[in-house]
């Protein structure tokens, strides 16, 4: 039998597989169908509650960076919460933060809190909490030349450790 652990892993793999593959169905299944799932983007100070809430913020950064790819540099697991750093490049092709598409290359190094219902949907996705420097998205997307990018975690790795 799998433990709580093994599913979340399963589950965050199965995440951002269908993230970099496109494919909003699989990510969504990924979550718990309820009004309790929500999504928090703490450095925009918002919170998007239930399924909706999730699939909004994603369609939103998929509108604005549609060839987003990720790559996990850090991996960390306690059972009912799983931590990824990631750093997510793309081209700034939509409207991000009111600012319109500029065509500018975009990368940042984010901490993803996965939070897990491990009581009525073990291996469900509950909340999905990101932190990232939203400043320097901004100023890379108005293509600031001394905007920061990354202090180089997926330079570290040679592998993506998720997949």
């Amino acid at each position: 039998m799998d433990t709580i652990i093994d599913l979340q892993k399963e589950t965050i793999s199965k995440h951002l597989r269908a993230e970099i593959a496109k494919d909003w169905d699989a990510v969504y299944d990924t979550f718990v169908q309820g009004p309790n799932t929500f999504y928090d983007a703490v450095p925009l100070g918002i919170r998007l509650s239930g399924i909706q809430g999730v699939k909004d913020f994603h369609r939103s950064i998929h509108n604005a960076f549609p060839d987003f790819t990720v790559l996990v540099s850090g991996a960390y697991d306690t059972p009912g919460c799983s931590i990824r750093e990631v750093t997510i490049a793309g081209t700034h092709s939509g409207e991000y933060g009111g600012i319109p598409p500029s065509g500018n290359q975009v990368e940042v190094e984010v901490a993803v809190f996965f939070v897990f219902d491990t009581n009525a949907n073990p291996g469900k996705i509950l909340v999905e909490r990101v932190y990232y420097d939203n400043e320097s998205v901004l100023r890379q997307c108005r293509g600031e030349t001394s905007a920061p990018t990354k202090i180089g975690l997926a330079d570290m790795y040679s592998n993506d450790m998720s997949l």
